[in-house]
């Protein structure tokens, strides 16, 4: 027996290697024609008629081995032309069959999209919205490269409807940023800025990113925070082996080789990189729970590690550099594949914002501040990326951990009359102010074929993320501008002060847990969809804010160098003439627990080949703790603010297919506004100029009620047109407000809940090539797009807004007016020449231009009219080249018309205005010029 089977085994080794020698193979490479020839991995080679396949491999290669005979090779690649070539195989010999593939002619049809690096491609992408059941539009890293896009922000005002306000983020179909929600790998992440809804996505190099997805419809497996849109960063994938570096450099007229101020204490190498040290530190000398202590002569005099001084200079250029690699390795006999990529960013750059800024004073009906304002800002950013993925054929692991940190270094000088006082324009602020923010998130996700066939998918993911946000030894102090070098103080009433501001994001963690089955039919692109899952997380934060001021024991006032002044009062405090004291109300520590646990479940049914429709539902679970104390006795016991409820949020999403061009979309859905964690917080935030930011824990989330009608035309697989018709109905939105303060007489910023909002508008958008005008413009595209929206906010005469007594905003019997930051227009156009200078040098120009329309920035209170933010349009020219395999060299033009950024209140005050201009706030940006470098090896 064992003879015999040792004889069998034999026999059969013998036979295979027969049949082995007897096949022929056919290899050969697959270059994209669109990126100068490069190799292109993960394209697909097909023997016609049979299931002989393989994938290329990272550097485009593959291999087929068969049987001697005539066949056809089909080579394939989402969102390219497909490609059919007759070949003859003989037995024991290999051929060569090179293919180059374009994405020229392809019609779109019938396609999915299945691997995140063909959806960087901007023709893979316009597949992926054409398919799609939901209203949903991405970017890729292709398009992004091509507009000569930098940052995350910046990628995303290229989709339609959405523009950028510079420090308050993105604004979608002209809402604000508290509209938003932001994923990062389809996980939540929060916010690393307690002052906005998402993080700040300037500070995401797009280095670090393969595709931007903004979804504006909901879908059950988004969470219920949506108004504008989510955003979902899909960071980059590792599917080459290579290493890229690039350099940047910038200049921006009247910013940079200017005069500037910076702090003395930010001027180490480790300032300039962003890493400072701990010098700005909360002295030991203080005690850790405030009870209005006074510093001793010793403790005022020595404590404090940083200081008032300030450096004169000149602002060098802006700069910018970077290094990616990246890895790729088959593991085993079934080329499982292991990939890695690392990616470190920095980036900084000077800025210099000069213009009036001011307030008014209901009580007289002038201006309670009217300062012009210098702000000298030094910003950071730094980022860094390690991914690390392990794929099979049925299972893909990925570990994911992301770092951000950013820094700005300001100094800002008022100049002019202060509290109504128009008698003393000489009137002089300066503030000293570092605010540093930390970011840290390690994900882990993967994806599961449960069965081979994709029938049946299941994907988990979990995120743990910590945030720190600071504004360290705030200084600041007030007086009196004697000439361009000296300025006169007073000890009294404050004049100087030293804040300390802490936010620890302590844990956020998030998870998903989703399944898909498809059923009801063989074909798996003809199946219906069942999706059930779980998405959440849970978020623990807590702040501290101290408040040391000047209190005076001799002398009264003191004149000094304006940029000189800390061996000065170094030597006013040893000789006893003040000393500092904490004026910190026990308002100053606060904690919020949060957790949020939504369920949900979808049906995709596919009818027929032209109607698709999904229906779901999500179950959300909010459960919001906030802990506080009020403005009374540190002895008093802290109140809670609980929010305990469970939101039903159906959706609906149909698409009809016209033809095989052209889709009609509707969707409607029930979801949810949560306010910014500053809107909420029970803190009062006071700057030097008398202005206060103060939150309303009083808040409640909003409900809104979304509709949308979509048509969409694809003509080819380069164009799009499309026009969108949608409606909002918002109960109890939130709207920030403006109102004066009894006490100091200065200005409180804060929020509330209106009663109802009313949206309703159309987008329309248009991307073609200009060949079909004149073939003399075949190197020419042409894209716009446009929101118009048209809003009403009915609102109660008292408006519960957080302050101590509530305001009344109007007396109207029907009052009613525009919601706060909605936008009635917004308007994105680019055009683009492409050309190719030689073979290897192939080169596109870009102009884009970006504007919005006159919106409500805050709502007046007390007989003012609102504050209204004035339009502002930005043209930018990008210049990109790649120059060779090797190198890329981009050269930009920013904001070229250089218009000014401005604030004004509304002519319609219900009391007498004695000022002739109304603007509250203006400056000017710059026109900036740009060079990037890139060398990939």
């Amino acid at each position: 027996m064992k003879f015999n089977l040792k004889f069998l085994l034999i026999t059969l080794f013998i036979c295979t290697i027969s049949i082995a020698q007897n096949k022929g193979t056919i290899s050969g490479v697959l270059t994209d024609k669109e990126s100068n020839n490069q190799a292109l991995p993960f394209a697909n080679v097909l023997i016609k008629g049979t299931n002989i396949s393989a994938n290329t491999d990272i550097d485009g290669k593959y291999t087929l081995s068969i049987n001697p005979g005539s066949y056809t090779i089909i080579f394939s690649f989402v969102g390219y032309e497909s490609v059919e070539k007759p070949v003859t195989v003989k037995a024991n010999e290999t051929i060569t069959v090179d293919q180059v593939l374009s994405s020229g002619g392809y019609t779109l049809k019938d396609v999915v999209v299945k691997n995140t690096s063909s959806r960087e491609k901007e023709t893979a992408l316009l597949l992926d919205q054409k398919n799609a059941v939901v209203i949903k539009q991405s970017i890729g890293a292709q398009e992004m490269s091509r507009k000569g896009v930098s940052d995350v922000e910046e990628g995303l005002t290229k989709i339609t409807g959405i523009t950028k306000v510079e420090g308050r983020g993105l604004f979608v179909r002209g809402l604000e940023d508290r509209y938003n929600t932001l994923l990062l790998n389809d996980l939540a992440i929060p916010s690393n800025n307690p002052f906005k809804k998402i993080i700040p996505l300037d500070i995401f190099p797009t280095d670090i990113v393969s595709v931007l997805e903004t979804y504006k419809t909901f879908n059950t497996n988004l969470y219920g925070d949506f108004a504008g849109a989510t955003f979902n960063i899909i960071t980059t994938a590792t599917g080459k082996s290579q290493t890229k570096i690039n350099f940047g450099a910038g200049y921006t007229i009247n910013n940079n080789l200017k005069k500037f101020l910076i702090s003395r204490d930010a001027t180490s190498t480790s300032d300039f990189f962003g890493f400072s040290g701990n010098e700005r530190d909360l002295p030991s000398a203080v005690n850790k729970t405030p009870s209005f202590q006074t510093l001793t002569t010793d403790q005022a005099a020595n404590g404090f590690g940083s200081g008032f001084d300030v450096k004169s200079d000149v602002a060098p250029l802006n700069t910018s550099f970077g290094i990616t690699h990246s890895e790729k390795f088959n593991i085993g006999k079934n080329q499982n594949v292991f990939q890695y990529l690392i990616s470190l960013n920095y980036d900084n750059k000077y800025q210099i914002r000069s213009g009036v800024d001011r307030f008014f004073n209901p009580s007289q009906g002038n201006y309670g501040n009217d300062l012009v304002s210098t702000q000298y800002k030094f910003i950071t950013n730094s980022s860094a990326l390690a991914a690390l993925t392990y794929k099979t054929k049925r299972f893909s692991l990925t570990s994911n951990t992301t770092y951000l940190k950013s820094t700005e270094n300001s100094i800002q000088d008022q100049l002019g009359s202060t509290n109504s006082n128009a008698n003393q324009p000489n009137g002089f602020i300066r503030m000293n102010q570092l605010q540093e923010s930390n970011f840290l998130n390690t994900q882990l996700f993967g994806n599961y074929k449960i069965t081979e066939d994709e029938r049946q998918t299941v994907k988990a993911g979990i995120s743990y993320t910590t945030t720190k946000y600071e504004l360290p030894d705030r200084k600041s102090f007030a007086g009196i501008k004697v000439d361009d070098n000296t300025t006169s103080i007073s000890y009294s009433g404050n004049s100087i002060t030293r804040q300390y501001f802490d936010v620890k994001g302590e844990e956020h963690i998030s998870a998903l847990l989703e399944y898909s089955w498809k059923f009801g039919n063989e074909d798996l692109s003809k199946a219906h969809k069942l999706t059930a899952g779980y998405s959440g997380y849970m978020n623990k934060m807590g702040s501290e804010y101290r408040f040391l001021v000047s209190q005076r024991l001799n002398s009264n006032s003191i004149t000094f160098p304006t940029n000189s002044l800390d061996a000065i009062l170094r030597n006013e405090i040893l000789n006893e003439n003040f000393t500092y004291s904490d004026g910190t109300n026990p308002t100053y520590k606060a904690m919020l627990d949060e957790f949020i646990n939504g369920g949900y479940i979808d049906l995709a049914f596919k009818f027929s080949e032209k109607i698709e429709l999904n229906a779901g539902v999500r179950v959300e679970q909010t459960n919001r703790e906030i802990t506080y104390k009020d403005a009374g006795s540190f002895d008093d016991p802290y109140k809670v603010q609980s929010v305990d409820k469970t939101d039903f949020l159906p959706s609906l999403n149909t698409k009809y297919l016209v033809n095989e061009n052209s889709n009609v979309r509707f969707a409607a859905s029930k979801t949810i506004t949560r306010p910014v964690i500053m809107e909420s917080y029970p803190l009062e935030f006071v700057n030097p100029d008398s202005t206060i930011e103060q939150g309303n824990p009083l808040l409640i989330n909003s409900d809104n009620y979304n509709f949308d009608l979509k048509y969409e035309l694809f003509p080819t697989n380069k164009e799009l047109i499309s026009a969108t018709i949608f409606t909002k109905i918002i109960e109890n939105p939130i709207e920030r407000l403006f109102t004066n303060s009894a006490g100091s007489g200065g200005q409180i910023m804060t929020y509330g809940n209106s009663k109802k909002a009313f949206l309703y508008g159309a987008e329309f958008e248009f991307l073609f090539q200009l060949e079909r005008i004149s073939k003399s413009l075949s190197n020419f595209s042409f894209g716009a797009n446009a929101a118009l929206m048209d809003s009403k906010v009915t609102i109660d005469k008292i408006f519960a807004n957080g302050v101590n007594n509530p305001e009344t905003i109007v007396v109207d019997n029907n009052p009613s007016r525009k919601l706060q930051g909605a936008s009635p227009w917004i308007l994105n156009a680019d055009l683009r020449y492409e050309s190719e200078f030689s073979k290897n040098w192939k080169s596109s120009m870009t102009m884009v231009y970006n504007v919005y329309s006159k919106r409500i920035y805050a709502v007046g209170t007390q007989g003012l009219d609102n504050y209204y933010e004035m339009p502002f349009g930005k043209l930018d020219f990008i210049w990109q080249n790649k120059i060779s395999d090797k190198f890329d060299v981009k050269l930009s033009v920013d904001n070229l018309l250089n218009p000014a950024y401005k604030i004004e209140m509304g002519d319609k005050s219900r009391i007498e205005i004695t000022e002739s201009d109304l603007t509250v706030k203006e400056y000017k940006k710059g026109v900036g010029f740009s060079m990037n470098i890139s060398y990939t090896f």
